[in-house]
């Protein structure tokens, strides 16, 4: 076979892998480690970035000591730090929590109404076929308001992510494009993650956003990805195998995440 057949072979077969991989991962959430176990103070994990991406295009989570938020979006993967700066994610780095997916709607909808945050996700909720499934959510459009939240990076001995939380820098967007990404998980899941909405946002300069506390949004255009599937990977680090999981944390969940 000559040498250009060979490479045009090549490059064929890695795209129908690629579209075979995307096709077994669409409509499933990978999640690595639990909430329940970051809000212990397990802030470093085992995964790397480049592994998490094989995953998942669309996504939400953190960074190794708990160093800022991440987004996924569109397969680039952004980190948010507690200064406000927005900055791309190296596969080397590692997560101690994060959830991604293959993002495929199987919804959309027109937002022509102006929402406030709690209208929004009351909006969402008439439109899910189950309460018992799991969501991915992707609201792109114009933000009259958005108000985001960072944390720093941790030191060990990590505190809680309660005491964390008390040191979170808060910015705030008036006027401005950008993207919410989010998930819901229903209540039975609680702990594993967050029972409810988990919702990151970004703006469309990719310049500035983070873990989503407020907004009110307009003209916007919403998809959701209805999801049947959790793969949970759990770490394999001394500090998640001898962590206390028992313990029943949603209101302290919702006090941190909301």
């Amino acid at each position: 076979m000559k040498p250009v057949r060979c490479l045009f072979l090549a490059f064929f077969l890695t795209l129908s892998l690629v579209g075979s991989l995307h096709a077994a991962e669409s409509h499933r959430i990978f999640q690595t480690s639990t909430l329940q176990a970051l809000m212990d103070g397990v802030y470093d994990g085992d995964l790397t970035f480049e592994e998490l991406a094989r995953h998942g295009d669309f996504g939400v989570g953190t960074f190794n000591a708990l160093n800022g938020e991440m987004i996924a979006l569109d397969g680039k993967f952004y980190q948010i730090r507690d200064d406000g700066r927005v900055t791309p994610v190296a596969g080397t780095m590692k997560t101690p929590f994060a959830e991604v997916t293959f993002f495929k709607a199987t919804k959309t909808h027109m937002l022509e109404n102006p929402l406030t945050y709690r209208q929004l996700t009351g909006y969402i909720t008439t439109l899910l076929p189950s309460p018992n499934l799991l969501y991915a959510i992707k609201i792109e459009g114009f933000f009259p308001y958005v108000k985001t939240r960072s944390v720093p990076r941790q030191h060990k001995p990590y505190p809680p992510l309660t005491e964390v939380a008390k040191k979170q820098a808060v910015f705030e967007f008036t006027n401005v494009k950008g993207v919410i990404v989010a998930f819901r998980y229903p209540q039975y899941l609680s702990g594993v993650n967050l029972a409810g909405y988990h919702c990151h946002f970004i703006t469309a300069d990719r310049q500035g956003g983070g873990h989503l506390l407020d907004c009110r949004v307009e003209g916007a255009t919403m998809a959701i990805d209805t999801i049947p599937k959790l793969d949970l990977r759990l770490p394999e680090t001394q500090e998640f195998m001898q962590t206390d999981l028992t313990k029943e944390r949603q209101h302290e969940l919702e006090r941190v995440e909301r």
